[in-house]
């Protein structure tokens, strides 16, 4: 019978080797969220060069010409055969004419509308820079006039016009302003990000069409991000607003917010859930926690003053509590900053 015995392994060729100086085990092929990246990249990265756009506006014109010609030979030509059915032709085109014209006002309001949020963030991260109280309380008027006939605003614009002759600091006054008027409306955008987040991560988990998780992501982020800016008061068309989505996803990008590297996203996609759950359903939280963030980037974009007395929304706190309920609150809520 043989005996075993321990077996002992010379460390003198590695002094002081530790486990943990082992690499770390590899992550096994997780979910990474590929429809939502693939929505980002797909609408920052198609930026078209110089003449390109160039081309694309020529080519634009000579179409709008074209039809131009097009609709007055037929008006004219119907006209000479028959006077009612050419006056009737006639009409329409107005109409149309005329819708585009509208069409062409509401977008142009739309931008305008952005462009005065862009300013006014600007002129409160200006005057809570300098310290200057003069140009704080100008931000404060700006920033009233902007929400004067929101109804839903009236009780802290009151609170505000109350308060306002205490405060004699310009950071102080910013606080206030931002407490009093922005509290709610910061309310409403996390509820729209949390049911845009809620609803990618459904599709995604359940729609197993190719590209249709894609699709969804796309739309569901261009509406959610369409929402926040009304909510702001940047109530804008479909140009701004597929304007406002490029902003928000080349943001991201370009400062790598879109990585999965929360918290709560890394618990999950390490956890136990996706060992319960199918990876179609780990795709869908991703997804879901990416959409959560597009959402806080738009809600930076679109609010007319920076975060600074109200806290910062979280991606955890938003995706577990869009999920809670859809993959089982136990689950959801047993990451940290939950």
């Amino acid at each position: 019978m043989t005996k075993t015995r321990p077996v002992l392994i010379d460390l003198e060729d590695a002094p002081g080797a530790t486990p943990s100086d082992a690499p770390p085990v590899p992550e096994l092929d997780l979910p990474q969220g590929r429809a939502m990246t693939a929505a980002a990249a797909g609408v920052a990265g198609a930026r078209p060069s110089g003449l390109g756009a160039w081309v694309l506006g020529a080519l634009g014109a000579l179409f709008s010409f074209m039809l131009s010609v097009a609709v007055y030979d037929f008006v004219t030509g119907l006209l000479a055969r028959n006077s009612v059915l050419g006056w009737v032709a006639f009409g329409l085109t107005g109409l149309a004419i005329a819708a585009l014209l509208v069409l062409a006002l509401r977008e142009g309001l739309g931008f305008l509308r952005l462009s005065r949020l862009d300013s006014l963030r600007a002129e409160a991260e200006g005057a809570r820079a300098s310290g200057d109280l003069a140009q704080a309380r100008r931000a404060v008027d700006h920033l009233g006039r902007l929400y004067a006939g929101r109804a839903d605003l009236r009780w802290g614009a009151t609170r505000l016009a109350e308060r306002r002759p205490e405060v004699m600091d310009a950071d102080g006054l910013l606080d206030l302003a931002e407490g009093e008027l922005l509290a709610s409306l910061d309310a409403a955008a996390r509820l729209e990000i949390e049911a845009a987040a809620r609803r990618v991560a459904m599709v995604t988990a359940l729609v197993p069409l190719a590209l249709a998780d894609v699709a969804v992501a796309l739309f569901a982020n261009l509406a959610m991000i369409r929402r926040i800016a009304a909510i702001y008061g940047g109530r804008s068309g479909v140009m701004g607003s597929f304007k406002l989505l490029r902003r928000v996803f080349g943001h991201l990008l370009a400062t790598g917010a879109l990585a999965l590297g929360d918290d709560l996203i890394s618990s999950v996609a390490g956890g136990g859930i996706l060992g319960k759950l199918s990876r179609r359903f780990g795709e869908g939280v991703m997804n879901g926690a990416l959409t959560a963030r597009v959402g806080i980037a738009a809600m930076e974009l679109c609010r007319p003053m920076p975060f600074a007395a109200l806290p910062r929304p979280k991606v955890s706190n938003l995706i577990s509590r869009a999920l809670t309920g859809v993959f089982g609150e136990r689950d959801m809520q047993a990451g940290p900053g939950a």
